[in-house]
């Protein structure tokens, strides 16, 4: 047998056991429903920063990432920035969240919800959106783990019989262990995770040649590129400007990756921690300090350097490693062609797994000089696959339990038959997963489009029971399903029998949904205000704006932050990002580039670099993510032992 496969099962067999210890560890602790839901709210702060962050970003951060990097460009580099994004929606939400599970004893967001609007439909809702985000999303993650591993077998395994394996134990150890064991398994994925990206980004410039070399490859590629912006520019270097009007966004002049397009698709990827999942993540605390470590540091600071520079390495790097057949023969002194032999001589998008096969191929480049390391990044890969679907493998296994079968079928349900069917729940989860991703693989990826853009249709219920009590429970859930109903219709899924098809207007479809979404819920709030439910309403508020109100000399610097923010959203990831394209040199002359790189890379960094300092203001400055300075007082342990007076749907 290969050597590098025989790395590579020692290696998944190390991984393995870590996972199953922590399992069995997690199950010997919990206790109650409390214990195996939310892990009692004890997760210490560096076990939340690291799993909050190996839960955000996922298999396809390791793997689909550099590839669509690869086919686009600079232009897609742009997605780097949900490093940011996603954090930034928890500086909004996680905080306020946490303080209302601890006042009421809230343990899942359906909980949550209901109570604050007095309804069960938007209790449905939540669960609904936690399957529909769940399942496709899972069902990605596990058929990218089986696609990695025949690719990296040599097609030992197929690729459904390495889904289903390596499936096995994430449902032995999420099953048995609960948020706990997700939560010490996801420290270590997350440093895997982010290791793996760094080392694969090394080893792909080592081979191009340096440094100098890239930047000299990225150079002649735009100028060999035929598919140019409107402004005659490459598009691996140029966006193709702020807006196109036309009805299929994938099919705009120079790319889709207009500065509205890369807008819309932050607030897809924002869905990642407004998704009812990472409410449960909130409610696993045991304070408010891990929040701001973690969207600042670990996530803004820390894996948006990872993403801006390394990943960026392995995506345009594969075009001067024998990827990119044309470019190849076109300029054979750039390129050093090591990847014919695993792409067969072929295009690497005229391959299997087209761009997905990027990154596989970079970590088969170290088969003959360190097979131990292919081993090594090929389980930084897994466990970046099995993150974050741990995670709502978990958090989706308790919204069954408690929102649906304790609440309609099993109300005095005990905490073991709470555990128990939590445990059916993430198997029911972790198969319905597997038989999309095994008899649905043309409508995987669609579906999985769909999943975060459904999560960011979360934003106008959590911004009503954390931030604006004006928003009612007719508005909210109209609203909601205003959203999803716009979402599906301007995605391929549904967008394939209506008129205007894909992206409209260079807008993806968590841009329309919100659009929609917000619309409605304002609209229906106006003319549905009722005095009753609004004190009921600030009865909640009034509790958050006791404990989290700002000082005199901080609430001057709310004009500011506004300012930061939209300015931020504006130039970094919107339509002024457009400027970016010149401002630091001519895209077709890279004798202008002023830092020897194009000039669309530099103001990607300088917005990076401006962003993290945003969230640090947001977070700290602002207080946003920090300990509430009055104690939070529980009114009682678990809200899901009440039996409350709501309107059923």
């Amino acid at each position: 047998m290969d050597a590098k496969i025989i790395w590579l099962f020692i290696f998944v067999a190390l991984y393995w056991s870590y996972c199953i210890f922590w399992g069995i560890k997690g199950a010997m602790t919990a206790k109650t429903a409390s214990d195996y839901f939310i892990a009692g709210r004890s997760i210490s702060v560096w076990v939340f920063v690291l799993a909050a962050t190996a839960t955000s970003f996922s298999g396809w951060t390791f793997m689909g990432h550099p590839g669509l990097l690869y086919r686009d460009g600079f232009q897609y580099a742009y997605a780097s920035f949900y490093a940011i994004t996603i954090p930034f929606t928890g500086v909004i939400f996680l905080k306020r969240q946490w303080m209302l599970g601890k006042r009421y004893g809230f343990v899942t967001p359906g909980e949550m919800l209901s109570t604050y609007f007095k309804s069960d439909s938007i209790r449905l809702l939540v669960v609904l959106v936690a399957l529909i985000f769940s399942i496709p999303y899972l069902g990605l993650q596990l058929r990218a783990s089986g696609f990695l591993f025949n690719v990296l077998t040599d097609g030992l395994l197929d690729v459904e019989t390495g889904m289903w394996l390596l499936s096995a134990v994430v449902i032995i150890y999420v099953a048995s262990g609960g948020l706990r064991a997700v939560a010490y398994v996801d420290t270590m994925q997350a440093i895997l995770l982010a290791l793996g990206i760094v080392a694969i980004g090394i080893i792909a410039v080592n081979f191009v040649g340096g440094w100098d070399k890239l930047n000299e490859g990225i150079a002649a590629l735009a100028q060999f590129d035929t598919k140019r912006t409107p402004d005659d520019f490459s598009h691996y270097i140029a966006i193709p400007g702020v807006i196109q009007f036309v009805s299929n966004g994938p099919s705009a002049v120079g790319g889709a990756w207009t500065g509205i397009m890369i807008l819309t698709y932050m607030f897809a990827l924002m869905g990642i921690q407004s998704a009812p999942a990472f409410s449960m993540w909130a409610f696993a605390n045991n304070n408010p300090k891990p929040f701001a470590p973690q969207q600042v540091w670990a996530s803004s600071f820390g894996i948006g350097f990872i993403l801006m520079v390394f990943t960026a390495m392995q995506g345009l790097g594969g075009h001067f490693l024998g990827a990119d057949a044309a470019f190849m023969a076109a300029h054979p002194d750039l390129v050093n062609n090591v990847m014919a032999g695993g792409l067969g001589g072929k295009d690497l998008m005229e391959s299997a797994g087209k761009q997905g096969m990027l990154v596989p191929q970079l970590i088969r480049l170290m088969a003959d000089a360190a097979p131990w390391l292919v081993g090594l990044l090929s389980v930084c890969a897994l466990a970046a696959m099995q993150s974050t679907g741990a995670a709502y493998m978990s958090t989706a296994g308790g919204m069954l339990t408690r929102d649906l079968l304790k609440r309609y079928i099993m109300p005095e349900a005990s905490h073991g038959q709470q555990k128990l069917w939590g445990r059916i729940g993430v198997g029911i989860i972790v198969l319905a997963a597997l038989m999309v991703a095994t008899h649905a693989t043309d409508a995987l990826v669609l579906l999985g489009g769909l999943a975060v853009a459904y999560g960011f249709q979360m934003w106008p219920a959590l911004i009503a029971i954390c931030w604006w009590p004006w928003l009612t429970r007719q508005g909210v859930v109209l609203g909601l399903v205003a959203g999803l109903i716009a979402v599906t219709m301007t995605e391929k899924i549904g967008a394939q029998y209506m008129p205007w098809g894909r992206w409209p207007w260079t807008i993806h479809s968590a841009g329309w949904g919100i659009i929609f979404n917000f619309g409605i819920a304002i609209v229906v709030s106006y003319f549905t205000q009722n005095r009753e439910d609004t004190e009921h309403r600030m009865s909640f508020h009034n509790f958050l704006r006791e404990h989290a109100t700002l000082d005199a000399a901080k609430k001057k610097l709310i004009p500011v932050a506004w300012i930061i923010t939209l300015v931020w959203f504006f130039f970094g990831i919107g339509p002024g990002a457009v400027i970016g394209n010149t401002i630091f040199g001519n895209p077709n002359d890279a004798t202008t580039w002023t830092f020897g790189i194009p000039s669309i890379w530099a103001w990607q960094l300088l917005w990076w670099a401006i962003g993290v300092f945003m969230m640090w203001f947001l977070a700290y400055k602002m207080e946003m993510s920090l300990v509430p300075t009055k104690e939070v007082e529980a009114l009682q342990e678990d809200i899901g032992d009440l039996h409350l007076d709501v309107d059923k749907p």
